[in-house]
């Protein structure tokens, strides 16, 4: 099972696909290493994020009481404060990092509202490669404002000897926004296509997979269904601010316990996991982000291998590729069927002030109050 700790709502990007930052969690209120001390080991792939994971003054201790619960340990992280990775990197060098990165320097920038916040990742990643770090990377949102950027980016980071994580626009109760909705979603789904290829050509089994799994992402962009349903709830879970578990992070109508008040064990075997799980089986929605995709790929027999269909589908088209072919994308996507989306625009938050548009998410106790917004749907 791969679980995500979101450590805090607490953010210093501004970005304007996620409005976390107008949310923040009070530190006092935010899940204890003492509550985290009651996670089992054996996951998979545990991930530390946010908000920002490093503005927690505890972050190192964190990962100190996590890093033997996983087999991978992961800091999804904005890149801001690098520096403040370092002692962890040189402790945990096997640490997985990742930096959002969302194209060139003014795209980046205008995107999640950071002043130099580009040349501040691409500074961090250096450092912390210097310190040590073996599984360092970017992760980058596509979305119309950037999508004819995605092989620079890529190309980018292979020069920089760290790899490219993908997801693409959507909406989630972790980003108080249910507006997040694509101006092209063919045009953005065609760019996806370079990336893939590029993928494909290299000689590194981890990316002809990745180009498996954003092959997905273009379905997803469409609005069509998942290649592979979801898995939530039994494959991968996450824990909110307030140490209440989720089957996910998207529907806010999937409660499994709180990690504070129980064990895990009571939580994965309670009546509300149960529920949960059954609404999982029935859910319409067309999800396809990292958590959720990898998961799904996974085979049921052995965790470490692929399933039949994305293992049919790597071979095919590495061989193709290979041997001078392009890949047949029409073939496997449907690019004659796009959902229709409402226009809601997006505004850069660069330079601008938004103290206003702050509001610290104090004393609420039940998550009705903690997500007002209810309802975050993705088609």
């Amino acid at each position: 099972m791969d679980l995500t700790v979101i450590s805090t709502f607490r953010c210093n990007s501004r970005c304007q696909m996620c409005y976390i930052w107008k949310n923040p969690t009070e530190p006092k209120e935010e899940v204890s290493i003492e509550t985290l001390s009651k996670l089992p080991g054996g996951f998979d792939n545990l991930n530390v994020s946010g908000g920002e994971p490093t503005l927690r003054r505890d972050l190192a201790e964190l990962i100190d009481e996590v890093y033997p619960k996983a087999r991978i340990t992961e800091i999804s992280s904005n890149g801001l404060n690098p520096e403040r990775l370092v002692p962890i990197i040189k402790k945990h060098p096997n640490v997985k990092v990742r930096f959002s990165l969302e194209g060139d320097a003014a795209t980046s920038d205008a995107i999640r509202g950071e002043k130099n916040g580009f040349q501040k990742k691409l500074d961090g990643i250096r450092m912390l490669r210097e310190a040590g770090g073996t599984d360092l990377g970017f992760a980058m949102v596509i979305q119309d404002e950037n999508a004819d950027q995605l092989v620079k980016v890529y190309e980018l980071a292979r020069s920089e000897g760290v790899e490219l994580a993908t997801s693409t626009l959507h909406n989630a109760w972790q980003f108080y926004k249910n507006d997040n909705y694509f101006y092209d979603r063919l045009k953005v789904a065609r760019e996806v296509e370079g990336l893939i290829t590029s993928m494909l050509r290299t000689n590194t089994v981890k990316n002809w997979f990745r180009a498996y799994l954003n092959l997905g992402l273009i379905e997803k962009i469409l609005g069509h269904d998942r290649l592979i349903p979801c898995t939530a709830g039994s494959d991968f879970a996450f824990i909110d601010p307030w140490s209440d578990v989720w089957a996910c992070n998207v529907r806010s109508d999937l409660p499994m316990g709180n990690l504070k008040e129980q064990s895990w064990e009571e939580i994965i075997a309670s009546k509300k996991t149960k529920d949960t799980l059954g609404k999982v089986a029935a859910c319409s929605q067309n999800c396809w982000m990292v958590t959720t995709a990898r998961t799904a790929m996974r085979s049921n027999i052995i965790p470490q291998m692929p399933k039949i269909s994305p293992m049919a589908w790597v071979v095919l088209n590495k061989l193709k590729v290979t041997f001078g072919g392009d890949v047949d994308f029409d073939r496997y996507v449907n690019y004659g069927q796009v959902r229709e989306s409402p226009h809601v625009p997006r505004t850069s938050f660069l330079g601008k002030k938004v103290k206003d548009d702050i509001k610290v998410q104090k004393d609420l106790k039940t998550p009705e109050e903690h997500y007002p917004l209810a309802e975050f749907y993705n088609r």
